[in-house]
């Protein structure tokens, strides 16, 4: 009766893990993914899940029940089930030993005392990966990293930052550090773009963005560092409006943006040189590095390409067509919007600078539409009306003069005071509550008497 029960135990364990393929119509590539997701979770076999699932849809569930006496000591060393449990309770915890693993199994009625011996629970475990050696390696990164690679230019950029050297452009000629941005196509290795900025924000990452789809078109997809200069919702936004898929990177898992990051050590012989030249300019520097950057990256060959092929000869002899988008849609998928309030003036003040907005919006909210890149005129949006275009505040030698008042914000002449006249007609109100109480006391007063 402890074996059937045991057995029927197993069978709906392994019914468990087989039920999300037996769902009608399901396809086979998707199939497919869902048995990878099952191997990857519970280091179970593909050939295991396939015999799994003839045994189901020979014969049901019973199919799925393990045959033979489940106490018998003359089969195989570890039944596949419980060397299935003992790698799931390896994994819950990878600092379990051979021992844990064997008492848990026992006590929660598994196994039979002594039927698991240490030394081949250990060899088994090793066979499939789960050595505590090997969960050493696999949980200093949560995941073992596998490479990949697209097939063609232009399905996947990523990006990256990195901190360069210190150059004599602050006030008074102080050092500050500069900073390099990076955009690379996963299938070719080639550098969409790349270059030094003074500053470490958003607007960097804007920049070399933008360059790079002027250059070389707009991408399937970019796989972008978790940063807050790439997180933002200007990201979010242009990328939707350009139709590119926008994926970021997990928190401290570098390996997972592998090719960028390798070019960046690469660039640590660049900055050896610098190191050595001291360019004076952040001009200075950025010319030495795309010289550095056609001659010792681009057109080298790339181990990861084959043999003679660099990135540059791997980008242009892609058949696959770039997409490129009219400079118009381009700068609309570029733009931002921040709300704003009218002055006194009709203006309102937007990058150090005022920009004429109309007296009729005196006190509102408007929402602001502009271009980073060009800022000479912005776009201002308001509920009810057209966009119209607000242009730079012009201040001359000599104060204008003063200009009028929209209607709904002029005085309006009255003939008399509202309030005076209100007040007046609740005083007289007031006066006709207040008289019966008055003639009592004057009666009584009178009488000389009491009522």
């Amino acid at each position: 009766m402890r074996d059937q029960k045991k057995a029927e135990e197993i069978a709906v364990q392994r019914f468990q893990l087989i039920s999300p393929l037996l769902a009608e119509g399901l396809d086979a590539g998707k199939a497919k993914e869902l048995k990878a997701q099952i191997c990857s979770s519970t280091g179970i076999s593909e050939r295991t899940i396939r015999r799994y699932l003839e045994l189901y849809r020979k014969d049901g569930f019973g199919g799925l029940k393990p045959k033979g006496h489940i106490g018998n000591k003359k089969r195989e060393a570890i039944p596949p089930h419980l060397l299935e449990q003992a790698i799931l309770l390896r994994k819950e915890a990878p600092t379990r030993s051979i021992a844990q693993i064997i008492q848990i199994l026992e006590w929660e009625g598994l196994a039979e005392p002594g039927q698991i011996k240490r030394s081949t629970l250990q060899e088994k475990l090793t066979e499939r990966g789960y050595s505590s050696r090997q969960m050493k390696l696999y949980s200093k990164t949560g995941v073992a990293a596998r490479r990949f690679q697209k097939r063609h230019r232009n399905q996947l950029w990523q990006s990256d930052i990195k901190y360069g050297p210190y150059l004599p452009i602050g006030p008074n000629g102080t050092k500050k550090q500069v900073y390099l941005v990076a955009i690379i196509d996963d299938a070719t290795r080639f550098i969409l773009h790349g270059a030094f900025y003074p500053t470490l924000d958003s607007r960097i990452i804007e920049d070399a963005f933008r360059n790079a789809i002027q250059k070389y078109g707009v991408p399937e997809a970019v796989y972008f560092d978790n940063g807050k200069q790439y997180r933002t919702k200007w990201m979010t936004r242009t990328c939707s409006k350009l139709g590119t898929r926008l994926i970021y990177a997990k928190p401290y898992a570098a390996e997972s943006k592998g090719k960028v990051e390798r070019f960046n050590r690469v660039v640590d012989s660049f900055l050896g040189e610098v190191a050595i030249e001291k360019p004076n300019s952040l001009d200075r520097l950025n010319e030495l590095f795309q010289v550095w950057l056609s001659e010792c990256y681009q057109h080298k060959p790339h181990a990861g390409l084959g043999e003679k092929i660099s990135p540059e000869t791997a980008f242009r002899s892609d058949k696959k067509a770039l997409r490129f988008i009219n400079p118009d849609e381009l700068a609309n998928a570029f733009l931002h919007c921040e709300t704003r309030k009218v002055d006194k003036s009709g203006c309102i003040s937007f990058m150090d600078q005022k920009y004429e907005v109309g007296l009729s919006f005196i006190g509102r909210q408007v929402d602001v539409v502009y271009d980073p890149a060009d800022l000479e005129e912005l776009t201002i949006e308001y509920e009810g009306y057209t966009p119209w275009k607000a242009k730079k505040l012009v201040i001359g030698e000599r104060s204008g003069k003063r200009p009028t008042l929209p209607p709904h914000l002029q005085p309006h002449e009255a003939d008399s005071s509202r309030l005076l006249k209100a007040a007046e007609q609740k005083h007289q109100e007031r006066k006709i509550e207040q008289a019966p109480a008055v003639s009592f006391r004057a009666v009584w007063k009178e009488d000389g008497g009491h009522v």
